[in-house]
């Protein structure tokens, strides 16, 4: 193997030794041990950072016989994606215990789907691009049935995987048309090919539609969402955390290395008009179906639809400051999905899960300070300033504004309107409601420490989101 591949691929060497390290001792702990398990998957991802950080590059590094590339977008994203799951695994540990599902399978399962997003996010062939999604789509699907006595978890789990499945085989076909097209499945190529005047032809555009509903499918956009609220629901919490967040980040990496690297050229006469379609069903969608729902995972479910079609106009910009605005929105949502579903996991306790907006009711009179955590994230999903969501809107929509698509922007501001009616209802039932349960907030002071570290990084973000921004365009440059 030649030494320069083994550097650019450093991190995922590590990652997938650490895995096998993790795996090995977890078989031989007891299940009153399995904090040993947690402990050492964090170690896992500090040292993958770590790597990550000492192996880091200025410019693009192509290895593998140009299947893989390592560039400073990829360095960023990936960070971003071990803090996140960093932050998972602490948010759970505390849950999985106090119902009995403390096991190691939850911790190796995220690495391996965090392995996955990896491949994705250095891949500069569409076949590496579809290996890494389909070690982060199987890594969903047993998530998502990780409580094996749950009926409800395994009815979601299957629904999951049987639409994964035709979803990833519709975008496999395309990949396959492509390359009967070309004849290459590297991204530099595929962009080479279709830049040409006669690049872009019957054929080339039927291989586009299978691939952008396959990427719209796992982007979870309208009409590709049916499963999300269903899996949202059905997994427990902790797994809703981890689909809810961490694979984002993923989707952002496909979009961005599927469409705008590889076939960037097709975008004025090709993708960009599906796009367009996509995000506004994604908007109305998902943000009147959520002002009808009463379970509060399936309203952050149709909440991420709708945050979705706010992604995806970064894309339909087909602008360098539209390709920052989607990183930053994705970064931006990430954050408060994670701080979302937190808060969920905080109110849960032993055979209870907090999962009804009912069960929100009078937090502020039994923990003013978490009350005021969630107000924090239901402001910020909703786009009040001053927090991160707000001026991830704004960006979003300045690129739409720029990009001449006025109408576009109008209605993304529309919908954010009626958006916010139903994170408001989140707020109005803890301040204004009398609770049924008095009892203080029991956690760990890690987990209270985390939670309320998150709610505030969500308003000093929307402070200062210079840093941040800049550095989106600094590594998309």
């Amino acid at each position: 193997m030649p030494n320069a591949d083994l550097i650019a691929s450093a991190p995922e060497v590590f990652l997938v030794a650490a895995i096998c390290v993790v795996l090995l001792v977890d078989v031989f702990l007891r299940d009153d041990q399995r904090n040993i398990t947690y402990v050492l998957a964090m170690l896992a991802l500090i040292g993958t950072a770590a790597t990550t950080a000492y192996y880091n590059v200025n410019h693009e590094v192509i290895a593998w016989s140009g299947s893989f590339v390592t560039d400073p977008a990829s360095g960023v994203l990936k960070m971003f994606a071990y803090i996140v799951v960093g932050v998972v695994f602490l948010y759970s540990r505390e849950y999985l215990q106090m119902n009995g599902l403390l096991k190691g399978e939850f911790f190796l399962l995220g690495l391996f789907g965090l392995f996955g997003i990896m491949v994705m996010i250095s891949a500069h062939s569409l076949l590496t691009l579809y290996l890494g999604l389909e070690v982060l789509a199987l890594s969903q699907y047993t998530l998502v049935a990780f409580n094996r006595d749950s009926a409800v978890s395994a009815e979601s789990a299957m629904k999951y995987f049987v639409l994964g499945a035709i979803a990833s085989g519709t975008l496999l076909y395309g990949i396959s048309l492509l390359y009967g097209i070309t004849g290459t499945l590297e991204i530099d190529k595929l962009a080479m090919h279709f830049v040409a005047p006669d690049g872009v032809s019957i054929p080339a555009l039927l291989a586009l539609a299978f691939i952008v509903v396959g990427v719209a499918f796992k982007f979870g956009a309208v009409p590709f969402h049916m499963w999300l609220p269903d899996v949202y629901q059905g997994a427990i919490t902790p797994v809703t955390l981890y689909i809810g967040s961490v694979p984002k980040i993923a989707s952002f990496a496909l979009v961005w290395r599927v469409l705008v690297e590889a076939l960037g050229p097709m975008h004025d006469n090709g993708w960009q008009d599906m796009l367009i379609a996509m995000s506004v069903l994604s908007l109305g969608v998902g943000n009147v179906v959520a002002i009808a729902q009463s379970n509060l995972k399936r309203m952050l479910a149709y909440s991420t639809i709708s945050h979705v079609g706010f992604i995806l106009m970064g894309f339909i910009a087909g602008t360098a400051g539209g390709l920052q605005a989607a990183m930053f929105y994705t970064f931006a949502y990430v954050l408060m999905a994670a701080a979302g579903f937190g808060m969920i996991i905080l109110l849960s306790r032993r055979g209870f899960e907090a999962e009804r907006i009912e069960d929100f009711k009078g937090l502020n009179a039994r923990s003013p300070w978490f009350a005021f955590v969630m107000l924090m994230i239901m402001f910020s999903m909703a786009g009040v300033p001053p927090f991160i969501g707000f001026y991830a809107k704004l960006v979003v929509i300045g690129s739409v504004l720029d990009a001449g698509l006025v109408w576009l922007a109008a209605a993304g501001m529309f919908f954010a309107v009626i958006g916010a009616f139903y994170y408001l209802r989140v707020v109005w039932f803890m301040y204004f409601a009398e609770p049924d349960d008095r009892s203080p907030l029991v956690a760990a002071p890690d987990m209270r420490i985390a939670i309320s570290a998150n709610g505030l990084g969500l308003l000093a973000l929307g402070i200062f989101p210079g840093m941040l921004l800049d550095l989106c365009a600094r590594v998309l440059g």
